[in-house]
């Protein structure tokens, strides 16, 4: 079997995170491939077995425009069935990357009197004073892969976001000695994993005067609208030696216009999608894939669990970042035989990787 690199170094990673803890407990593909069943707005799951009492927690589903989106939700619904079914009782929400739909959700949630929250915020402040209303009510609050500019929560549970965007421009400056035209593909604007990735890269390129971003634009982490921009782009500029990706499909879509336009392709960063990375092998491209894993949805529900026993929780449990560089590397870490809008960073069984992105 292959060597999954990236699962297993971020595998350590969580192990040592909650070592450090024990006292107290403790990045998208085309949305017409990748939409997934919900359970429903409302709608909840739970299982009579057990006789102890389960804690109600309320699921923000926040998007499934994306497909690290779409897994993110499936791997937060798998292990709620399949690991936590005697624990947790789920109520689901989806709220459709709306913020106005956010904050009806969590207050929707707040009156149905859940004991946890988890949500990711589409917004870096408008969701701060719902999610005081539901500490002020008692509820605990987790903040998963996305933060908050605020202090309204329990437990934040995400990787390094400046970080993430750093790794990425470091490689691709050494990569062009320091020099050179780039193009620059965010992901959606008011996400705090957005601007924080944008900052962390940003940071680098500035230490090195010959680097010229040309261009800056919003992607969407998402595969078809990646390919949209960097088609323009293409079309522009004549000149792109480098291309820095906030990471999801965006940049399959961005090595598939270059090619589509005849252009030789040019060293590209990129996230845990096995369609990059499927993409970096069968050109014999070398690239970069930064991961945030889907498997934090696991760790949101052991952070739940821990609350309402009374046990002390890390504030602030940021993972550091894993990257796979090289096609050495790539090669033993992505899934030739599953789908392209599969993210490597799981936990999920391949068989339902496959049901997921069939």
């Amino acid at each position: 079997m292959k060597k999954r690199i990236l699962a297993a170094a971020m595998a350590c990673l969580l192990l040592v995170s909650l070592a450090g803890c024990s006292s107290g407990g403790n990045g998208g593909g085309s949305s017409e491939d990748s939409q997934a069943e919900t359970s429903g707005e409302g709608a909840s799951s739970s299982s009579d077995e057990g006789t102890q009492e389960k804690i109600k927690v309320g699921y923000d589903i926040y998007f499934l425009g994306n497909s690290w989106s779409v897994q993110l939700y499936q791997e937060f619904k798998w292990n709620a069935e399949y690991n936590y079914a005697d624990k947790v009782d789920v109520t689901y929400v989806e709220s459709d990357n709306d913020i106005t739909k956010q904050i009806a959700n969590i207050e929707d949630l707040i009156a149905q009197g859940v004991d946890v929250i988890i949500t990711t915020p589409c917004d870096t402040t408008a969701l701060n004073s719902t999610l005081q209303e539901a500490m002020d009510e008692g509820i605990k609050v987790i903040l998963l892969a996305a933060a908050i500019d605020g202090d309204s929560y329990d437990s934040l549970i995400t990787v390094d976001e400046k970080d993430f965007g750093a790794t990425g421009a470091k490689w691709l400056v050494e990569q062009l000695d320091g020099k050179g035209k780039l193009i620059m593909l965010e992901g959606i604007s008011g996400f705090s994993t957005n601007t924080l990735r944008q900052e962390g890269a940003l940071e680098v390129f500035e230490e090195y005067p010959d680097i010229e971003i040309v261009a800056d634009e919003d992607a969407d982490w998402d595969y078809a609208k990646a390919k949209t921009v960097a088609s323009d782009l293409l079309a522009t500029y004549p000149e792109i030696d480098g291309v820095w990706s906030q990471g999801g499909a965006m940049t399959l879509g961005a090595i598939e216009s270059f090619q589509a336009a005849g252009r030789d392709l040019v060293p590209m960063t990129g996230e845990d999608n096995n369609g990059y990375l499927k993409a970096c092998v069968d050109n014999n491209m070398e690239g970069i894939a930064v991961g945030k894993p889907t498997w934090l949805t696991r760790v949101a529900l052991d952070t739940a669990l821990s609350l309402m026993n009374g046990e002390e929780v890390k504030k602030d449990n940021i993972y550091p970042v894993a990257t796979i560089a090289g096609l050495k590397e790539m090669e033993e870490a992505y899934f030739p035989e599953l789908s392209d809008d599969v993210w490597c960073g799981t936990e999920l069984p391949e068989d339902v990787l496959k049901e997921v992105f069939k």
